[in-house]
């Protein structure tokens, strides 16, 4: 990646789940070369700041409405700076960089966009589990509760539980209680459920249950924001079915049945 070619520029970065190893090489050189640099600091590991160049301007969009990140973005465009806006985990996931990147096509600023891991996958590996099993689960629905932010009605919790998929439900942890009583109305109530707070940081914390007792050991561990609902039957069943890619009686073009 030739920096130079971004002076002027937005550099849109995912930082990962939380551990800051976990962002990739391309995000981690671009925050190395970044002249200003806007990050979620209330989701963001710091640490990944200390890969930041002497004399980079540093700013915590925690603090800041859209209007004071564009015109950050805008001063530092007019100054031919390499601007990096880090969000955590993968920004095209409640990353709210359509609206930035709307303002910056009107003021004719150019960007880019480097993926990141999301936490979804954090959640993944903290809890050793493979989220799609043949015969049980073969499709992942990414949601989170509607709450202050409005969701279209079709994308409700129980109307999307009636596929009885593995379900990662985002910014939910608040609403624990409510999300339960949606989901229901469809899953049995001893379809497996685990929460992974601050999934991959060094204070990780996980919880497991079903959707019977779930809600209250959430109210026990004080578990309020910062995590991640896994629903499903994928949960109680690592050891299940087996995938037909490494069945030595399943031919495929690159092997033979045996």
């Amino acid at each position: 990646m030739n920096f130079d070619d971004y002076k002027g520029k937005v550099i849109f970065i995912g930082a990962g789940p939380g551990d800051p190893d976990l962002i990739t090489v391309k995000g981690s050189e671009a925050i190395e070369n970044a002249d200003v640099i806007i990050y979620a600091g209330s989701l963001v590991n710091p640490a990944i700041l200390e890969r930041s160049k002497d004399g980079a301007d540093i700013y915590d969009s925690a603090h800041m409405d859209l209007v004071d990140i564009i015109d950050v973005i805008k001063k530092a465009h007019d100054e031919n700076k390499i601007i990096a806006r880090v969000h955590t985990g993968d920004p095209s996931i409640y990353g709210a960089i359509a609206e930035q990147i709307n303002q910056l096509k009107e003021l004719d600023i150019g960007y880019t966009i480097i993926p990141g891991v999301s936490s979804l996958f954090g959640t993944a590996a903290a809890l050793e589990s493979q989220l799609t099993l043949p015969e049980v689960s073969q499709t992942i629905i990414i949601t989170r509760p509607e709450g202050r932010t409005p969701k279209p009605s079709k994308e409700s919790l129980d109307k999307l539980a009636s596929h009885n998929a593995t379900m990662c439900i985002f910014l939910g942890i608040h609403m624990i209680d409510d999300v339960v009583e949606q989901l229901l109305t469809e899953y049995d109530e001893k379809t497996p459920v685990a929460i992974v707070k601050k999934a991959t940081w060094p204070d990780q914390e996980i919880l497991r249950g079903n959707l019977s007792n779930i809600a209250q050991k959430v109210h026990d561990a004080g578990f309020t924001k910062t995590a991640m609902i896994v629903v499903g039957d994928v949960l109680d069943q690592q050891s299940g079915e087996q995938s037909k890619l490494y069945d030595p009686k399943f031919a495929h073009m690159y092997r033979d049945a045996k």
